[in-house]
């Protein structure tokens, strides 16, 4: 009997589900921003640097096994124009098998871990955190089964009840006196809650594995992108292993906290908006027009929103720290002032990704990855030889580098509207780099005063700038009133 193939779920309005689905999406990244949030502010003051360092180290190595768990096969599915549900049971067993097999040899490294950092502790967190491969294999397929199917509702409701599960035990392990073990626990009981709720959410039953299902496409895309977000995880986090092995847990802490304040905005946005996209321009590949109008829109909401946030919160960088964190991370200062503006330019760059997997191009992302990755690994060695400091400067550095060279590879590639959308981005970073003077300025003369106090009159002072800006630069208030109609996002430009 031949494999019974599954449609794209069916199109009652492409536009009408991507807008709904999108609006959905942000309420929910909006709820996990406050929590993650409130974790941080809440756990900064339980635990110590040396905490938040112990068990970065361990997340900063294992996290190579999570992309190697998922294999790609998540996005493979997702992107996909047609699933049969044999190869949707044989994605979910592979998924599973990778990540029990992860799991496994995380347990038995954790010993190697412990010595490469010279901190014995790490033998029993790493063998603790081994379980969270097996619960995230296993949802593995659960989420990316909702994902395609566009549900995005009851994706993100899980989502946002297991990081709140998963905060509300590490607060209450925190408060008594767990130390390190809070953090440890909240990872655990996050991946249990996901793993329950999306497996009910997709009234869904794998079947046994199927010999005769197709699966060479799917495996081919998935080990590219695969290949390709390791060696973004490399770039993003060897910083981290090489102060951790370096200067030791209490340095790694205050550089942690700081790049979790820059990536916690970034992950919220990106994974989300991108659940949205990928399925969205998957479908809209044959129409051009419509296909780069949702893209350039979709581009220019998300890098108004995080080059405005970024920039902002490098110019108020003090007052945030210390009123988020306490006095005990001021270090985490001028280090999260550099990661914020790293990360500006990684935002300008974002859209590329979506391009590269809509159009199935993980072959040619993984070609610019090795050569991109390099590059950046290569800038935060560099830099790591001034210290923590150097390596947050060599991440900056190397990734306002690369934003323009992956526009570049991409309209060389395909018909993406590649300078358009440097324009998108070149346009945010100007705009919200004068209001971010703007609130620097004010935020100087109040010195002294509250942190509270600062931040709003920092706040009012890039408000007023906006304002400003919006006025004397058409282009730039183009941007604004396309993002207030961003309803309309798959009408042609």
């Amino acid at each position: 009997m031949g494999e019974e193939k599954l449609p794209p779920p069916v199109e009652r309005s492409l536009a009408a589900r991507a807008a709904s689905g999108a609006a959905v999406t942000m309420g929910a990244q909006l709820a996990k921003v406050a929590v993650q949030f409130g974790g941080i502010v809440l756990l900064a003051r339980l635990l110590s640097p040396r905490d938040y360092g112990l068990v970065a180290m361990v997340m900063a190595i294992v996290g190579v096994g999570e992309i190697v768990r998922d294999f790609g096969l998540s996005t493979a599915a997702v992107q996909a124009p047609l699933l049969s549900r044999e190869q949707r049971d044989n994605l979910f067993w592979l998924n599973t098998l990778f990540g029990s097999a992860l799991g496994l040899a995380v347990y038995l490294g954790a010993g190697a871990i412990a010595a490469l950092y010279k901190e014995p502790e790490l033998r029993v967190i790493t063998q603790v955190l081994a379980l969270t491969f097996v619960f995230n294999g296993i949802t593995t397929q659960f989420r990316a089964h909702l994902n395609r199917d566009m549900r995005f509702g009851r994706l993100a409701s899980a989502d946002v009840i297991g990081q709140v599960a998963g905060l509300a035990v590490a607060v209450a392990a925190a408060l008594a006196g767990a130390g390190y073990w809070a953090l440890v626990i909240q990872q655990l009981v996050q991946g249990i809650v996901i793993l329950l709720l999306m497996a009910v959410a997709t009234r869904w039953l794998p079947g046994l594995p199927h010999r005769g299902a197709q699966m060479g496409g799917l495996l081919n895309f998935g080990w590219a992108l695969m290949a390709t977000q390791l060696l973004a995880y490399a770039s993003n986090n060897i910083g981290q292993v090489i102060i951790g092995q370096r200067l030791g847990s209490v340095a790694l802490g205050q550089f942690n906290r700081a790049f979790a304040l820059v990536t916690m905005p970034l992950n919220q946005l990106n994974a989300p908006a991108t659940s949205v996209a990928l399925p969205t321009l998957s479908r809209l590949r044959g129409e051009p027009l419509r296909y780069n109008a949702f893209l350039l829109r979709g581009q220019t909401v998300m890098v108004h929103f995080m080059v405005a946030l970024f920039a902002i919160g490098c110019a108020l960088a003090e007052p945030l720290i210390l009123l988020v964190l306490g006095k005990q991370w001021q270090p985490a200062i001028p280090v999260f002032r550099i990661l914020a503006i790293g990360a500006t330019f990684q935002m300008a760059a974002y859209a590329a990704y979506w391009v590269f997997l809509s159009k199935g191009l993980t072959g040619a992302q993984l070609r610019y990855a090795i050569v991109s990755r390099s590059f950046l690994i290569a800038c935060i060695v560099a830099g790591s030889y001034w210290g923590v400091l150097g390596v947050a400067t060599g991440y900056a550095v190397g990734t306002a580098l690369l934003w323009p060279s992956v526009l570049w590879w991409i309209g060389r590639l395909s018909d993406a509207p590649a300078g358009r959308m440097f324009g998108n981005g070149a346009r945010a970073i100007a705009g919200y780099a004068l209001c971010a003077a703007a609130a620097w300025l004010v935020c100087e003369l109040t010195a002294g005063h509250a942190s509270a106090l600062r931040l709003l009159a920092g706040g009012g002072a890039a408000a007023a700038m906006l304002a400003l800006v919006c006025l004397l630069w058409p282009g730039f208030r183009r941007d604004v009133a396309d993002i207030l109609g961003s309803r309309h996002l798959l009408r042609p430009a």
